[in-house]
């Protein structure tokens, strides 16, 4: 394990880790409060592993998350920790895909389930998950399963787990709720605080009054004028607001992508991994969407409209992992009282300066990727090694202009650099990937 976790980056603990893990190592109920980006997932994940039984093919671990995508990172960092033991078996039951293949799967058991609380429930009431040996549940981000109205779920899906196992609950704020739901379902937890706000040298924030609401658009046209983000998130209090203002910033030749509720699980999925894999440079995103969002290198996270109750989170975005960040937030004088509660949730006053301050540094840059999709994955045996010998052997360029290789099970994404990907595209609708042809096609703009 130690071995994996060198391998892996990890040469000393983060605060939560090494004032939490020795309570998990001993089978204790803990209760920990910590920002985004502060290493929990490593915790949970490396206490459920440790008393693990690979030969007993039955749920042990059950890791409750509020939505797909931060469900989907937690399974795959926990496969990453995994790596040290072999044969271990983890699925992850979410909504938004189909039903069946999870059912198949869980009839031929599995070690470590990681899920929202929609779907276990689904399989619950459908008998298809056994949850009478589990050993370590784990409620990630349990703050935002409570404002999502999520907790008649989750008090229903531990009623099917046996009295005596572990409790972790993990939450980026200690509200009463959460001290309540803690009461009812810890016995004896551990109290871990570690700093769960952001200090000014890890995150900048602006705050920027705009003197109308109408005049948001063009404000936020002078903040990424000015600061010119190869990388940021805007975040929007609705989908719609997040879908209109995507398509204002095309029409303004900004490079960006909308994220929210309406989508498809496929869409989902090809927004995050075209921002990613730096094929976009702006993710517009409502609070939901982006929850559990952990994406290298954010450089900007930029509120469109204030809301103080999620502040916190959202800023977390950026300044990740031991990086300084930046957030920049817009108002009206109608909205001061806002700026006064973000101040006390934060316990730091709120730097606000005037946009008459900022000055146009020119016209926006391209993204450094462009994304093509190849409709041939796991499914297909094809493999990252089968599309990068294609690229860099037939087709013939450097392997330090392909980016990330995604593989689903029916598609596989590949980052090129821009300046090559229309060329590269061409050529391969021609050329054969691993002996077969496979219809290719770009994402978004290319």
């Amino acid at each position: 394990m130690l071995a994996n976790l060198k391998s892996l980056g990890y040469d000393k603990m983060t605060a939560i880790q090494l004032k939490s893990l020795p309570y998990i190592l001993k089978n204790q109920d803990v209760i920990a409060q910590a920002k985004t980006g502060s290493g929990k997932t490593a915790v949970f994940g490396l206490g459920l592993l440790s008393k693990l039984s690979v030969k007993n093919y039955h749920v042990q671990a059950l890791v409750l998350c509020p939505t797909r995508e931060l469900a989907e990172q937690v399974g795959q960092e926990i496969r990453r920790l995994a790596r040290f033991t072999h044969n271990i078996k983890l699925l992850s039951l979410c909504g938004g895909k189909p039903f069946a293949p999870q059912r198949e799967s869980l009839a031929h058991g599995a070690h470590i389930i990681v899920g929202t609380p929609g779907r276990i429930q689904d399989h619950l009431r459908k008998n298809t998950l056994n949850l009478r040996n589990v050993q370590t549940l784990v409620l990630d981000e349990a703050d935002r399963m409570l404002d999502m109205g999520f907790y008649d779920d989750m008090m229903n899906i531990i009623s099917f787990m046996p009295k005596q196992h572990q409790t972790l609950l993990f939450s980026a704020t200690f509200q009463d709720s959460i001290v309540q739901m803690s009461s009812s379902i810890q016995k004896n937890p551990v109290n871990i605080q570690v700093e769960s706000l952001h200090s000014h040298s890890e995150i900048e924030q602006h705050f920027y009054e705009i003197k109308a609401p109408q005049l948001r658009n063009e404000a936020l046209i002078t903040l990424l004028a000015h600061y010119q983000p190869k990388s940021s998130v805007i975040f929007c209090n609705t989908k719609q607001q997040c879908q209109e203002l995507a398509i204002f910033l095309k029409e303004k030749g900004h490079y960006a992508i909308a994220l929210h509720g309406d989508l498809e699980q496929r869409e989902r999925d090809q927004v995050l991994l075209i921002f990613a894999n730096k094929s976009c440079s702006i993710l517009v995103a409502t609070d939901v969407a982006a929850r559990g969002l952990d994406i290298e290198d954010i450089q900007i996270v930029i509120n469109y409209e204030l809301s103080p109750n999620v502040h916190i989170h959202r800023i977390g975005r950026t300044g990740r992992a031991g990086k300084k960040g930046l957030a920049l937030s817009l108002y009206t004088a109608y909205e001061q009282h806002k700026i006064t509660t973000i101040t006390k949730l934060q316990n730091q006053p709120c730097c606000c300066d005037d946009l008459a301050s900022l000055d146009d540094k020119g016209t926006p840059c391209p993204p450094p990727m462009s994304t093509i999709c190849i409709d041939g994955g796991k499914k297909n045996k094809v493999r990252p090694g089968d599309i990068l010998g294609a690229l860099t052997g037939e087709i013939g360029i450097a392997s330090n202009q392909v980016g990330k290789i995604n593989i689903f099970d029916f598609y596989s994404y590949v980052a090129l650099d821009r300046n090559i990907a229309n060329n590269v595209l061409n050529k391969l609708q021609n050329n054969k990937i691993k002996g077969r042809q496979f219809k290719v096609r770009k994402l978004g703009k290319i």
